[in-house]
Formats: C-alpha cells, structure tokens, sequence
C-alpha cells in the first residue's frame, strides 16, 4: 500500500450538501489556481445536482462553467457525478442521448466519470462505461451502499466483479447517506479487494459523524482513494475534511503528500465565501445520527424539512421521517440516493399530508413500478403495485431498450434557441427549466437568485421604498417596498405594491424579505387571489405547493372521480391531480406553468 490519494469534493458535493448547490462559477475560479497546484487525484465538480442548480437557480450555463474550470486546472483530472442511464435528469434517457452528453462533457474538459444507478442495476450503467472509454476518458463504476434485509457484503462484491467485467477502471464505495460503520467498512473494502484488481475510492458523507472513523479503516485494508472537502465546507452532511485527513496521515506510509499550510490557505478562502450564501444554509448542519435509525440522508431530511415548511406543517415532520422507511420497504428498499430519494420522499410527503396512504401516487412511482427506473432490490407491495399499475405486465428488460433513439427530436423541438450541441442536452436534461434558460439568454435577461448582502443591519432600511422586477413564468411584475413594521417587532410587516397593488405580508426576519420569499410571497398572493377558496366536495385542490405542468381538461367537460384532472410538479416530482367527484367542469383556474398552493381551487366540478 502506497500512499493514499485525494479527490476533493469542494466544487460539487460539498456545496450541494450543505448550501443547496448555490456556489457560482465567480467564486471557484480566483482559487483554482491554488487548487491546481495541490496534486489532488481529482477534482469533482459538475455533475450531480449541479448542472440543475446552473440552469435553474443560478442562470449560468453549466457547459460554460466545465470550460472555464477546464482552463483554470490545467494539471489537474476533472471529475463529475453522473447518474447512468439517467444521466444529471430524473428520467431513463436513450442511448444516444447518454452517448451525445458523455461525448459532449469529455469533449468540454471532463476526465473522470463516477457513473451510478440508483438501484445499483448495471444494466442501467453499460451504456454510460462504454461512451466514456470510447471518448478516452476515466470509467469509476459506482456501488450505492445502504443498508436492508436484502442487501449485504456479499451483494456488494458481486456488483464489484461485474463492475470490473463491463471495464471500468475503478471502483467507488458511495455511500451516500452516511451509513457505513467502520468495522463494516473495513470489512467491505477488504472483500472488494480480495475480488476485483481495481483502485478501490472510498466517498462517505459525514451525516453520522462516523466518516472520517470509516476513511481511516478503509484505508488500513487497502482503500487507494479517499474523497473529503475543504474544511470550510466539510461536516455534516458534507464530507471529512480535507486538511484533518492529510493532517492525520502525515507521517505514515499512507502519507497522502499534500501541502497542508496549502490546503489551509484555500480553506480560509471557501470559509469567506462561504458567508455569502448564508441563506441556503441548511438546519441540519451537524451531526445527526438519525440517518443511522431511517436511513434517510441529510440532505434529503432538509428538502422534506423545506417543503413541510411551504405548507404549514413542520410539525408533521416526524410523522413523514416515520412513513419514508415504509415506503421504501413497499418499493423493495431502493437505495435513498438521486432520484429514488426524491421518488420515495415525495410519496412519503403526500401519503403524510393526504392523512391516507397511497391515496396520491406520484407518476415517478408509477413508472418506478413499471419498472422503468430498473429492478428493484426486492419484491415490491403487491397491493401497492396493483394501485399503482393495475394489471399492467411490469418491465422485465432494461428500460433503456424500449426507447426509440431522441436526440434528432429533441433537437427539432427546441429549434434554433439552442446554438449548441450542448443547449439540445441542456434542454434534454430539464425540458421545461432548459427552455426558459435559453429564451432569457436570447432575450439578455437572465438574472441569478440575489443573495443577501453582506450584513442585513448594514441593509438600505426597509422604509425608504424600493423598486425592482422579478421574472415568474415569463412573465414579468414590478415590486415596490412601501413601508415596514417595527424592527422589534416579533412577526413583521411589509407593505409592497405588484404592479401598483398593495400587498402585505408577515414575516418574522428581514432576510426573508431580502430573498426572493418576501417579493414572490407578494407576487404568489396577488396571483392566488384569482382563485377562490375550496367550500365544496366538487372543488379540485393539491396537497402541496408546486407548479402545474399540463391541464388535462377544459370547462364543459364531463369527468368522472378519479379522472385525471392536472399533472403538477412538487419536490421535482411530478403527480396527477384526480377529480374528486363525477360531473361537469365548471371552471378552470389555472394554466400549464402557474404556481399553486393547497389553500386554492384549481378546477371547480358541478357534482353529477
């Protein structure tokens, strides 16, 4: 054993863990040189949920960002997370599609590709292995750990050996949640290398507290690779530190050879920059051995926390932190990793908050029960399968077989808004976020979520009026802040006018205003007041915050109870809002894109 080398996650993982992915382009480059001349092993920074945050968030292109990192690290490998056959989106794309992004981000500067399924299925992983060694790049097949009665040690090495049968040239441990132990992971590392001739990578989160304990036995039975984040950015739901874990090799014959007084230079540069994104600090920023319990993964605790908070119902949070095991036990215990986490977490929010279980499927665990995400682990609910699918034959082959090519449409339904080869895979990945990025970037319109400024006290004072324009679904409102409560107030108020309305709003902290909460609250409300209250069994509502993606019906229209009425999107899932009654339409308030809440009557149905 020689010494150990280090992948630092600090511009993809890290900050997707612990400030929602909102670190921008403009405060990686000023450090890359310095980050460039560690001698890192890789630098992992795109992929994920990175290139959603660019597009969606923070209005970068993320083919922009790979190049200007590719330029700014010359000496160092690149690396990015990528989701097999599902690539960066939540849905099974087709061969070509997967072949066209692997060339594409190969082409753009990527030398590493951390390729995973999330149901640890390799069928959904050869396509994604062989575009990368065609492109002349790094494969690192990917073993998602969790913890069920039907996953073991045993599994996990066979996953191993087939890995290296399919080519790829290491091996990652990702254990997403933080759910190894480290005996365990001794044992685990031991077994894998005892089986396969391949660098062994270990990827932990530190969720427990228990990462940097596994690091050091994966490493004493053989692990070659370990990922941690500069310290700025590491703990919690994030990863060990970097500088802690050369700090502690030091010396050894697992001596890792990194500059730690360099190392400790970049962590004070990421420990400023990370002040500035304050606002998307999660709660859960500690260590939480919960995950240990439910096996539910940090980062997921704090979207479930965030999307309860939306409707009013925080204190529903244990309930639903109880309903995610079961779910995921009647989906045959998927690991809780990038989509299924969303898949399960969704479905455990909803038959939560609906006060039945199942009574709202969502259509990713419809298909999930088709088959169409791949095998799962274990035998799903039976009863579940027939509410989901009826008597529907569930898919037995890979799912990918049954998709016709799509890249040639793809690239006629976005048309010459796109300009690239890499715009046609931007809107491949997020059709509707995608779209919306490239008609701002032709209209010169593109505007990145503000952030706070440095100090709310040293804020302009909420009395003097303030005047700005927000973007929501392409349209565009004019805010202006009219006045302001007491400071010392508990629970303040706002006065805002949209478009020369006059709103108020009640909020308990200046920042909430600062941030989009406070103008889109505003904005939200004037456009809610269109709808009426729910007051009858005929009147159509959704159970939580969303968008609606299409309307299925129009006025006049007869429906029957349990019709599909509207398709909205929650929690970046997608589900079917059903009639409650049979009848006639009466009338339809909303429209494919709007914003919608619980509180709102979205179609009103005259009883039958």
């Amino acid at each position: 054993m020689s010494k150990v080398s280090v992948t630092d996650v600090i511009l993809r993982d890290a900050h997707q863990s612990l400030i929602a992915t909102r670190m921008r382009t403009e405060d990686m480059l000023p450090v890359c040189d310095r980050l460039d001349a560690i001698g890192y092993w890789s630098l992992e920074c795109w992929g994920g949920a990175t290139f959603d945050a660019c597009v969606r968030f923070l209005k970068e292109d993320p083919w922009v960002r790979l190049r200007k990192l590719r330029e700014a690290l010359p000496n160092t490998r690149l690396q990015m997370l990528l989701r097999g056959q599902n690539l960066l989106g939540y849905r099974h794309y087709s061969d070509d599609v997967v072949r066209a992004f692997v060339q594409a981000a190969a082409r753009n500067g990527m030398d590493v590709f951390r390729i995973f399924d999330a149901l640890n299925d390799t069928r959904n992983l050869r396509t994604a292995i062989e575009a990368t060694l065609e492109a002349g790049k790094h494969a690192q097949g990917t073993i998602c750990y969790t913890v069920s009665p039907v996953h073991d040690i045993k599994g996990f090495v066979a996953m191993g050996r087939e890995l290296q049968s399919m080519g790829c040239q290491s091996i990652c441990i990702k254990d997403m949640a933080g759910l190894l132990t480290p005996y365990t992971t001794g044992e685990l590392v031991q077994a894998l290398k005892d089986a396969v001739d391949l660098p062994l990578h270990l990827h932990s989160h530190a969720t427990a507290g228990l990462a940097d304990m596994c690091h050091l036995k994966a490493i004493e039975h053989g692990c070659d690779h370990i990922d941690t984040a500069i310290s700025a950015f590491a703990g919690g739901t994030s990863h060990p530190p970097t500088e802690s874990m050369v700090a502690a090799l030091r010396g050894t014959r697992f001596d890792t050879g990194l500059d730690l007084e360099a190392l400790q230079e970049i962590g004070m540069y990421f420990y400023e920059v990370r002040k500035k994104y304050r606002q998307y600090e999660s709660e859960y920023t500690g260590v939480d051995t919960r995950v240990q319990v439910n096996q539910i993964p940090g980062g997921m605790i704090s979207n479930l926390a965030n999307q309860l908070r939306d409707q009013n119902a925080l204190d529903r949070m244990n309930a639903v932190l109880e309903e995610v095991p079961r779910v995921r036990k009647d989906l045959g215990y998927p690991p809780l990793v990038t989509p299924t986490s969303q898949i399960v977490g969704a479905q455990a929010v909803l038959n939560v908050l609906t006060g039945e279980r199942y009574q709202t499927i969502t259509k990713e665990v419809k298909i999930y029960l088709q088959g169409g995400y791949g095998s799962p682990p274990a035998e799903v609910d039976p009863e579940l399968r027939r509410k989901g699918i009826g008597d529907e034959e569930p898919i037995t082959c890979r799912p990918a077989d049954l998709l016709e090519p799509e890249l040639h449409k793809l690239r006629e339904e976005i048309g010459d808004l796109a300009e690239t080869e890499e715009d046609v895979l931007t809107y491949a990945m997020f059709p509707e976020v995608g779209r919306q990025f490239l008609e701002e970037r032709r209209a010169g319109t593109l505007q990145p979520e503000p952030l706070l400024p440095p100090s709310t006290e040293q804020a302009a004072p909420a009395t003097a009026p303030t005047e700005f324009n927000i973007f929501l679904h392409g349209d565009c409102y004019h805010v202006k802040v009219t006045g302001t409560g007491l400071k010392e107030e508990s629970q303040r108020h706002f006065y805002f006018s949209v478009d020369g309305i006059p709103e108020e709003v009640r909020v308990e902290t200046l920042s909430e205003i600062v941030l989009e909460g406070g103008a889109k609250g505003a904005v939200k409300s004037s456009i809610a007041g269109a709808r009426p209250k729910p007051s009858g069994r005929g009147d159509v509502t959704t159970s939580m915050p969303g968008n609606i993606v299409d309307v299925l019906v129009s006025e006049g229209d007869e429906v029957v109870a349990g019709q599909p009425l509207l398709v909205a999107e929650a929690m970046k899932m997608e589900t079917e809002i059903q009639a409650p009654v049979s009848g006639v339409v009466q009338a339809v308030y909303v429209a494919k894109g709007d914003a919608v809440n619980p509180d709102e009557t979205l179609i009103s149905i005259e009883p039958a």
